[in-house]
């Protein structure tokens, strides 16, 4: 039986450049514990197309739990600037509630 990480990376293979996809693989490294590929998808992803909002928060949270405060810190505020420049509203405030939490 094929696992939804191996079904994601098939699906990339004609996709490659698919956001939505890419997003859905680092999500599900998450899940199975491989936090370094999800971040290193997740990093890939937002150099690609920085304004793909909702990577931000996920990789800004990914950090935070690994103790690296201030690089969290600089992703939220990179997606807090993206989520702006797209005017995604929800995205702009889980970013920015996010973004308190660490801060205060």
């Amino acid at each position: 039986m094929i696992n939804r990480v191996e079904q994601i990376i098939e699906f990339l293979k004609t996709k490659p450049d698919d956001a939505l996809l890419t997003h859905a693989l680092a999500l599900e490294y998450i899940k199975v514990g491989e936090q370094q590929k999800a971040r290193g998808i997740f990093e890939a992803l937002l150099q690609r197309q920085p304004d793909y909002v909702g990577s931000y928060y996920h990789l800004a949270g990914l950090i935070a739990a690994s103790g690296e405060t201030t690089t969290a810190i600089n992703w939220y505020e990179k997606g807090i600037e993206a989520a702006k420049k797209t005017g995604d509203t929800h995205a702009l405030r889980e970013l920015q509630n996010a973004l308190n939490e660490i801060l205060f």
